[in-house]
């Protein structure tokens, strides 16, 4: 057998394990509930940039990038900028696509610094609601004729989230991907986010769960949460088939 080959099926037997690990499973959704309240997502940066993400997603959605190759990534939800810059270096390493970041509050400080990265350069920012006619309308002028990938990461409630998918997802190229990030409050303890208006029965998972019901073009990538173990996006990560 091709060494290449071989390899890739060995590596496609271990995620089909995990998959029927459900011990492991829940040991890693365990570890979930107790570091979320630590802020773990809040300690790395890339590139100088905090990211607030897993380091487990981070390589996932690398992977995604490097398979896609898309010419246009559509995040939103900017906070400090750190998967901005992440999504336009590793473009950046690939020679190709841009990153558009959406939020309704870019603050000040934040944009001065990632205007002034190095990888502003395949970055442009708009300021406004993700879910506004007419920030739909822009996104949608800017992806026009382009392979496109969205990465949903905003207000985590069901209703934002289920209006950015109907919004955005269609832009989604065949094979990328729809990413929907925070799936996991749903299978966190209720009342792990006090402060926020999100909670189990209302977050993107919900969302997810009620979009797909409806759209049969996408999938649930399940081996990429499976390879991962931890993640905040458990039946995020969506791949549009047709």
């Amino acid at each position: 057998m091709n060494p290449v080959s071989e390899f890739e099926e060995s590596v496609a037997r271990n995620v089909n394990n995990l998959k029927q690990d459900d011990e492991l499973r829940k040991q890693s959704i365990d570890w979930m509930s107790k570091s979320i309240p630590h802020r773990y997502s809040y300690n790395f940066r890339w590139m100088g940039r905090p990211i607030i993400q897993y380091p487990q997603d981070m390589i996932a959605m690398q992977e995604i990038l490097w398979r896609v190759q898309p010419d246009l990534i559509v995040e939103t939800g900017i906070a400090h900028g750190g998967s901005l810059v992440f999504y336009a270096s590793i473009c950046e390493l690939i020679g190709k696509g841009e990153v558009l970041g959406i939020d309704i509050d870019i603050r000040t400080h934040n944009r001065e610094a990632i205007e002034t990265h190095p990888m502003f350069k395949r970055i442009t920012m708009l300021e406004g609601s993700s879910t506004s006619p007419e920030m739909i309308a822009q996104v949608k002028a800017i992806a026009e004729n382009k392979k496109v990938l969205v990465v949903l990461d905003s207000n985590h409630t069901h209703d934002h989230v289920l209006a950015e998918l109907h919004a955005y997802a269609p832009l989604v190229a065949l094979g990328s991907y729809c990413v929907v990030f925070d799936t996991v409050i749903e299978d966190m303890p209720a009342n792990l986010y006090p402060d926020r208006p999100w909670d189990t029965g209302n977050n993107p998972k919900t969302a997810t769960r009620a979009f797909l019901a409806e759209h049969s073009n996408f999938v649930v990538d399940d081996d990429i949460e499976a390879k991962i173990l931890i993640t905040v996006a458990p039946s995020g990560y969506l791949r549009r088939v047709e």
